[in-house]
């Protein structure tokens, strides 16, 4: 779902100002020590899978549903990577809506399913070591969170 009914309507009242969102994002790692990005269409960047989380919604919910919706797959989150803020976290969309997005990291497996990009919001993935996420075309904020994300998968890998 590109956006969300509550988002939506919200936009009607702001237009393409910026509205500060909670969101969400998973950190799927593989036995191999891969992570599972996201290419995000309306940007064509890459990214670990998220979310906005919806009204009444527990952020551990939120990132349980968006890897479902986006990718199809279900995961278990185990543990709190980080929340984070700040420039980078700042985008304008192609179609001018300004968001500022405070972001709860989360490290999870994948307990089924395959990765299949929704189509909508993902259109392609892909499982990447560390050195090779710095090689791709990611969003601004990857940078900040992907050596933490790997440095707690390290420290809690099973």
């Amino acid at each position: 779902m590109p956006m969300s009914p509550f988002l939506a309507r919200l936009r009607e009242k702001v237009g393409t100002d910026l509205i500060m969102l909670p969101s969400v994002s998973g950190f799927v790692f593989d036995d191999a020590g891969r992570l599972l990005l996201a290419r995000h269409g309306d940007v064509g960047l890459w990214a670990a899978p998220g979310g906005g989380v919806d009204p009444g919604e527990r952020p551990e919910e939120a990132v349980v549903r968006e890897l479902k919706e986006e990718l199809g797959i279900a995961v278990e989150v185990r543990g709190l990577i980080g929340v984070y803020g700040g420039p980078e976290f700042h985008t304008v969309y192609p179609n001018g809506h300004e968001v500022g997005y405070v972001i709860a990291a989360y490290g999870c497996a994948m307990v089924s399913g395959d990765p299949e990009p929704d189509g909508v919001e993902i259109n392609d993935f892909r499982w990447a070591a560390e050195p090779e996420v710095a090689e791709l075309d990611t969003t601004a904020w990857m940078p900040v969170v992907v050596p933490q994300a790997f440095a707690w998968w390290r420290e809690h890998a099973r």
